[in-house]
């Protein structure tokens, strides 16, 4: 249907943009290693599994019970974000 292929969409954008961003924070770990920047590589990868599986999930199979999982997905993306913004605050040229 529609809304299913809009829900498959939206899942594959999210994972897009953040597997750049795991990248992003593996190269930051990498060069100038900190617990901020492991963490969000960490938060992106599980918040991939959680946000756009659990959309997977709906979109393909009709699952609609890990709907709920779905936020939490979201809110590991947003800290994610804000601890790769912290690790590379700390970053000196």
């Amino acid at each position: 249907s529609p809304l299913r292929l809009e829900v498959f969409e939206i899942a594959s954008r999210y994972q897009l943009h953040h597997a750049l961003a795991l990248i992003a924070a593996g190269l930051i770990a990498s060069r100038w290693p900190s617990r901020t920047a492991t963490a969000a590589g960490w938060c992106f990868a599980a918040g991939t599994l959680l946000f756009s599986g659990s959309l997977y999930a709906l979109a393909l199979a009709g699952t609609r019970w890990l709907g709920p999982i779905t936020p939490i997905g979201g809110a590991l993306f947003l800290a994610g974000w804000l601890a790769l913004a912290a690790a590379g605050a700390r970053v000196r040229p």
